[in-house]
């Protein structure tokens, strides 16, 4: 493994542009890890992503904890390793026997520009210096398509979410007109973002009804649309729990719906046989209430942890449920914790009708923690009160501006 300490000695840093870790030994449960470099408050750190199941983990390494973890990784779990780097592209393959083999090539004039996260403009699906009737009237840009730098993270976020919708689009019907259900939509910058991706962008048949609480947002949003020429996005007020459709929905955002109104988006859209669901649950207090084991205490008598701790128990149980529903059911980062606390992302996907996940592995968790979450109930057709969560927060905090 000398050859290939050395090696990666010499590559990571700041002219790494990415890594792949693959070819996985027998029992393995990940297929491959990505690498790419990133700024980190200025200071210079490897980001790896790999995939486990559904889910998808990444992780910020400095350079030398890295180098011993992907030694670790190669020597017990990987065979083949590829790199590119401004100057060098190289492959590292490991035989059977343990043989490790090093080929290293020089790169020829200036390749890309590695991936760090503040050394390059990024290219974002709705490009900056290019107005958007809808950011300019929402106050992100100017009439000229330059950014409102108080804007700037809101601007992120929604090119963020687009992200989201660019990776599951090819889920969706290509040959039929699309329904899309955005409950909790607020001031609808996220709405208006979908339906200019899906419509403008890609050409695609979509309707797009927004669902909220609040009369003037929904009378705002719909002089927007109708502004923008946007025949099939429309707004309506409504609750989430108790809203009703005969038709096809193909596609339910459910966007920092309060505490138990999450469930109901969730349930709705499993009802409905939604194909592609994506959630960003807030204010999760149910469970928080319910949390008890002895086991636990010395960590659940702090309220901050508990609190915590309930919020991602909540989510995790939620895509566990997904998952026995037929759907395959990832938990993602929405947008960096320096923004917003609030930013795991529930991505599921119909794949059948059988389930992946395991009931009785959720019913001895659940019964672990004393908890029972709505959607269990609504999933298990029990007696339920629909909960509205807090009126303060029951429509999309991301939409506060």
């Amino acid at each position: 493994m000398e050859k290939l300490e050395s090696l990666l000695k010499e590559q990571l840093n700041r002219e790494l542009i990415q890594m792949v870790i693959s070819n996985p030994r027998s029992g393995q449960s990940s297929s491959k890890i990505k690498l790419r470099p990133v700024l980190l408050k200025g200071e210079l750190r490897f980001q790896t992503e790999q995939k486990i199941g559904p889910k998808v983990f990444h992780e910020n390494w400095r350079a030398e904890d890295l180098i011993s973890q992907i030694l670790d990784w190669m020597e017990k779990s990987f065979r083949q390793l590829q790199l590119e780097s401004q100057s060098v592209s190289a492959t590292v393959l490991i035989s059977k026997k343990g043989k490790v083999t090093v080929k290293k090539k020089q790169q020829r004039g200036c390749l890309k520009q590695g991936q760090l996260e503040h050394n390059r403009k990024k290219r974002y699906i709705l490009e900056e210096g290019k107005p958007i009737p809808f950011l300019v009237d929402l106050g992100v840009m100017t009439a000229e398509g330059r950014v409102v730098h108080a804007k700037y993270d809101k601007f992120r976020q929604i090119n963020r979410f687009l992200e989201f919708i660019e990776d599951v689009r090819a889920e969706l019907p290509q040959d039929r007109e699309i329904t899309i259900l955005d409950f909790g939509c607020g001031k609808s910058y996220l709405t208006f973002a979908m339906y200019e991706y899906f419509h403008k962008l890609h050409h695609m048949d979509v309707r797009i009804i927004g669902l909220d609480l609040k009369e003037d947002v929904i009378e705002n949003c719909n002089q927007l649309s109708r502004k923008y020429g946007y025949e099939k996005l429309a707004f309506q007020m409504g609750d989430v729990a108790d809203y009703k459709t005969s038709g096809q929905v193909d596609m339910v955002v459910t966007l920092h719906a309060c505490d138990t109104a999450t469930d109901y988006a969730l349930y709705q859209a499993v009802t409905w046989g939604a194909r592609v669901i994506l959630s960003v649950p807030c204010c999760q207090h149910e469970l928080n209430g319910q949390l008890e084991n002895e086991i636990l205490q010395p960590v659940l008598k702090y309220g901050l942890l508990k609190e915590r701790m309930a919020a991602l128990i909540t989510d995790g149980l939620r895509a566990e449920l997904l998952s026995q529903q037929g759907y395959e059911t990832q938990i993602l980062e929405f947008i960096d914790m320096e923004h917003t606390p609030k930013n795991i992302l529930i991505r599921a996907i119909k794949r059948g009708q059988t389930g992946t996940g395991n009931p009785e592995s959720y019913r001895a968790c659940a019964d672990f923690l004393h908890v029972s979450g709505t959607l269990e109930r609504l999933l298990g057709q029990k007696d339920s009160t629909p909960g509205h969560g807090h009126p303060e927060c029951s429509r999309r905090e991301t939409q506060q501006g």
